[in-house]
């Protein structure tokens, strides 16, 4: 039992540390005059895929990288099947009045690239600069968008007065408790994920199970909380292109940014079950969505229910 309430706790303590270093970092970037649009872009995703990046460094570094790799690929289908499940059976997601086409076509893009990639057996050092390309690549194409609909609205002033602050924004937030944001995120961080891959890695062994099923269940699940979070309340308060746009962008940097990083880090091999099975498991549960982003339609409670269905069977066949 220990095991199991020592990896709950290296979780939380992830969660509360990543989010600490996002408020943090949010706030001192501000303060030093950088412009919210690229504060955005670049420290809030990176920020909020911070506990799956230590997991899957720490993983290699400690010689389990079936954990690192299924943490990604498991908690980019818990991402589609149960984050976009479980806000639609609460509320409808009125997913039909915004245009995701754009960023969805680089999910999809980002997803063959990774997969071909796991097809060479090892995601080696090329491996990850070639997802690291494509991640900076993926960041310009989104600054230049963003800086196109800023000219084309209304005058600069008023674009600068209506721009939308980042997600732990507070113009009032005293220097002291910004640095103490930063120094709890920089210290929980590495604690959290040393706790939760030691644990994880325990239970594995314990049970027999591999620390790839591992990664892309307990692991997946757990840094995909966040996610589940924030779209349940964009569901509640009617902000479907939030909850679309939160996932797409999430599992993005899961594939380019942390086996990105990771493989630099050193070599992740590739489990031939992760080729026969689990990755066909992620593309599918991404095309799955087409529907919303292309036919229009809106993610209604029974869709809900069919996906979370679906993640809960294969969730049933990684276990059997």
């Amino acid at each position: 039992m220990m095991p199991w309430l020592m990896s709950a706790l290296g979780l939380v303590i992830l969660l509360l540390a990543g989010d600490a270093l996002v408020r943090g970092a949010v706030n001192l970037s501000l303060r030093l005059g950088v412009p919210a649009l690229i504060v955005s872009l670049t420290i809030v995703a990176f920020g909020t895929s911070a506990p799956e990046l230590l997991i899957s460094v720490k993983a290699v570094i400690e010689n389990a990288p079936g954990l690192a790799l299924g943490n990604v690929v498991g908690s980019n289908t818990a991402n589609i099947l149960l984050v976009l499940g479980i806000p639609a059976i609460l509320a409808t997601l009125y997913t039909s009045q915004f245009n995701t086409r754009r960023t969805y076509l680089f999910m999809l893009a980002s997803s063959v690239l990774f997969i071909a990639l796991a097809f060479f057996g090892t995601f080696t050092f090329w491996s990850g600069l070639i997802l690291l390309t494509g991640l900076a690549l993926l960041l310009a194409d989104a600054f230049r968008d963003a800086q196109a609909h800023r000219r084309a609205g209304a005058a600069a002033a008023e674009a600068a007065e209506d721009e939308e602050e980042p997600e732990g924004a507070d113009p009032d937030m005293p220097y002291w408790r910004v640095i103490l944001y930063l120094v709890l995120g920089l210290v929980g961080l590495p604690l959290g994920a040393d706790i939760l891959v030691d644990n994880a890695t325990i239970i594995a062994k314990t049970y027999g199970i591999s620390d790839t099923v591992i990664g892309l269940t307990l692991v997946a699940v757990g840094t995909s909380l966040p996610e589940l979070a924030t779209t349940i309340m964009a569901a509640l308060r009617r902000q479907a292109d939030v909850a679309l746009g939160n996932v797409i962008g999430s599992n993005m940097f899961n594939l380019l940014a942390i086996i990105g990083i990771a493989s630099l880090v050193g070599p992740i091999p590739v489990d031939p079950e992760f080729l026969r099975f689990d990755l066909w498991v992620m593309l599918g549960a991404s095309v799955l969505i087409v529907p919303f982003v292309f036919l229009g339609r809106d993610i209604t409670r029974a869709w809900g229910i069919g996906l979370t269905a679906l993640y809960g069977l294969y969730l049933a066949m990684l276990l059997t």
